[in-house]
């Protein structure tokens, strides 16, 4: 969908859901909201993350409709006590970007507001196959770009046409993320070295043991190489799992009892792992708000927006609403 078209349609959506009779029939109790990269320039990356603007515009929203941001600890007991004082908004990273600490962490010491990084092993060691930095590199660096995996060329010469690009390999990976493996050798013949753009974009050992000394930071296991757990066998999942678990806690010498299921990949099996490994919460990238306190601790769904309009309609929950009718 054109973006003008989903912004209008976003704002259009949100102007209704925060009309005082909708506000009150789609009301939440909690909020759990996903962000990846907070990036100052998003033109110099292909608009592939949350502007700064973006970010800071989310948390004065949020503060303005009356939201708590706490902890997702606290947010749990709160809901758990049922306590109906007031809406919870929790604010979680995938990945551990070194920009969440360079952009987005001054934001948040402004507000006071607490927040979760979900790492991956391979992040700080410097492991993960990050095809799609891989991608976007490719994209920024030539006008020309054949992806020899699907047989395509593309000509794409303006920003606009390089997100479109982006854009349309992104989605034929989601498709299937074994599928990501068949793009190394275009990596390799454009020179672009996946384990260069970890060290330039993400945290490091050292990064990471300083945040997670900060007070309003928590650190969660996002498994060790970022594979959709639900292309993996059950030993292979439990793994995944485990040893991401274990590499963090003797990283940072604290207990690590969150997780994140790399790109919302996740099922029965995935939750029974999670709970199985030590873990006591998973986090999801199913777009929804919290309503009760019966929630399903291992399925938490988690909302995230790239707009303004579309974060605004997001929190309405008018999407919910309308998805729940058909």
């Amino acid at each position: 969908m054109n973006h003008i078209l989903k912004d209008c349609l976003y704002y259009g959506a949100s102007r209704f859901g925060e009309l005082p009779f909708v506000r009150a029939r789609l009301e939440a109790r909690a909020v759990i909201i996903l962000f990846h990269e907070i990036q100052l320039d998003c033109r110099s990356e292909l608009m592939s993350g949350a502007s700064a603007s973006l970010f800071e515009y989310s948390l004065n929203w949020l503060q303005q409709e009356g939201w708590s941001i706490v902890s997702l600890d606290e947010c749990l007991e709160r809901l758990a006590a049922n306590d109906r004082s007031r809406r919870y908004a929790v604010l979680t990273f995938d990945d551990g970007y070194r920009d969440n600490v360079s952009v987005a962490l001054p934001v948040m010491e402004r507000h006071n507001a607490p927040f979760m990084i979900y790492v991956p092993t391979g992040a700080p060691t410097r492991s993960m196959q990050t095809w799609w930095l891989g991608l976007r590199k490719l994209f920024l660096s030539a006008d020309t770009v054949t992806i020899d995996a699907i047989g395509r060329q593309f000509h794409c010469s303006d920003l606009r046409s390089k997100v479109s690009a982006l854009e349309e390999v992104t989605r034929w990976i989601h498709q299937d993320y074994r599928r990501a493996a068949s793009l190394a050798p275009t990596f390799k013949q454009n020179g672009i070295s996946l384990s260069a753009l970890n060290n330039a974009y993400f945290l490091d050992d050292r990064e990471l043991r300083i945040l997670a000394r900060h007070p309003l930071a928590s650190i969660g296991g996002h498994t060790t190489s970022h594979a959709a757990l639900t292309t993996l066998d059950e030993s292979s999942a439990r793994a995944e799992l485990l040893d991401n678990r274990n590499y963090l806690q003797d990283l940072l010498q604290s207990p690590i009892r969150h997780v994140a299921y790399p790109y919302g990949a996740y099922g029965p099996r995935e939750e029974h792992l999670a709970g199985e490994v030590g873990f006591q919460t998973a986090v999801t990238t199913w777009q929804a708000r919290l309503y009760d306190r019966k929630a399903n601790y291992f399925a938490l769904p988690r909302i995230g927006a790239r707009s303004r309009s579309g974060f605004r309609t997001r929190m309405s929950g008018i999407i919910e609403a309308v998805q729940a009718m058909g």
